[in-house]
């Protein structure tokens, strides 16, 4: 009987540290460019993601989109955005579903938002693929969506049910969902603390109007501000955290933000910025469609087990950071790697490049959108 429960408490464990992730949803209207932006801080148990783009097929839209390095048939999507500007993320939800919907009937969140890269042009089509998917769906998830048009919504989405929550409605123009949902049952499901510190930590950018993709890139996705702590441990001096409710954790892999285009650009224009890995050790890369060499190689998984090259050196440097493997070491982080008094820490460095790569990109884009009108009148 105590192996029994052992056995259940670790898949348990397992299921519960696979999904977590925080999310915010970004109207145009804060932004300093007026593009609408989706970010997602993936957290995962599985570690090694890769980028692909997924050609168009049988009549379904070419996309671009993170995998599992598992999933070798590219059944399972867990961001991403197609060639008319729709896009689409999911954070788990553990407070929607009370059901009896057996487990191995379960899990279909990726299929689910591969399904939607594939046949979905706005906000609206995506709500109508929902009302039409076979019951029960195999869900529980906070799907984020934004399109061309500049519009967002969160459908928290059960087996049976779902809500919408439409940016429109935003008072202050953004949307947050960690890993619970407003409609299910209160004081239920994970990511309290981390949805604090989102709050808090996007608070002067919802005042000044002043997000950028590197505002979730390259800040709050390489922050360790706890709220319930009351502290902003990131450039405290401290060299071992306890890996607890930052949102930044041992199980991150991705930190994604998709941004829409402009009114008058090229649809293909939409573009994926991902840091790729543990984002904290992670160089950020910008992703795009209609442009030769749109997805950086070093993303795609082309390495062995169909892993990402560039995947492999950012978790390379992450076991740096969790260098402790004895015990319950792995709950505990190194922060003199990624910041310390020298200004030599992983984050530190990176940083300073991924701004200049940033700065790249956008004093690059009117060629690139040259670029993409020719492809597009090919």
């Amino acid at each position: 009987m105590k192996k029994q429960v052992l056995i259940s408490f670790i898949f348990m464990a397992i299921a519960l540290g696979a999904w977590p992730c925080t999310s915010a949803i970004i109207s145009g209207s804060k932004t300093l460019s007026g593009r609408a932006l989706m970010w997602k801080h993936r957290d995962t148990g599985c570690p090694d993601n890769r980028v692909e783009l997924i050609k168009a097929h049988d009549g379904c839209f070419e996309f671009v989109a993170i995998f599992d390095a598992t999933d070798p048939n590219d059944t399972a999507a867990w961001t991403g955005f197609n060639e008319k500007g729709f896009a689409i993320m999911n954070t788990a939800s553990y407070n929607l579903n009370k059901d009896s919907v057996p487990e191995s009937e379960m899990d279909r969140e990726g299929v689910v938002m591969k399904m939607a890269l594939e046949r979905c042009t706005t906000v609206d089509d995506f709500e109508r693929l929902l009302q039409a998917m076979p019951k029960p769906m195999g869900v529980e998830a906070n799907f984020g969506v934004i399109d061309a048009q500049g519009n967002g919504a969160y459908f928290e989405t059960g087996n049976y049910t779902y809500k919408k929550y439409d940016l429109a409605d935003a008072i202050d123009g953004v949307l947050m969902r960690t890993n619970y949902s407003y409609s299910g049952r209160a004081d239920d499901g994970y990511g309290y603390v981390r949805e604090e510190n989102e709050k808090r930590l996007l608070a002067p950018h919802i005042a000044a109007g002043d997000f950028t993709p590197a505002v979730f890139t390259e800040e709050v996705s390489r922050t360790f501000y706890h709220s319930l702590l009351g502290k902003d441990y990131t450039h405290s001096g401290d060299e071992w955290l306890v890996d607890q409710d930052f949102i930044p954790r041992r199980l991150s892999t991705a930190s994604i933000v998709i941004e829409s285009i402009f009114p008058g650009e090229p649809v293909a224009m939409t573009t994926m910025w991902i840091a790729l890995g543990y984002p904290p050790c992670a160089e950020t890369f910008a992703a795009r469609l209609g442009v030769a060499g749109g997805v950086p190689t070093v993303l795609k998984g082309t390495g062995d087990n169909n892993h990402s090259p560039q995947c492999d050196v950012v978790r390379a440097r992450q076991a740096e950071v969790f260098s402790i493997v004895r015990g319950n070491g792995s709950h505990y982080l190194n922060l003199s790697k990624l910041y310390n008094d020298e200004g030599t820490g992983y984050s530190q460095q990176l940083v300073k490049k991924n701004m200049d790569m940033y700065k790249r990109e956008y004093e690059n884009r009117e060629a690139l959108k040259k670029q993409v009108l020719r492809a597009t009148k090919k």
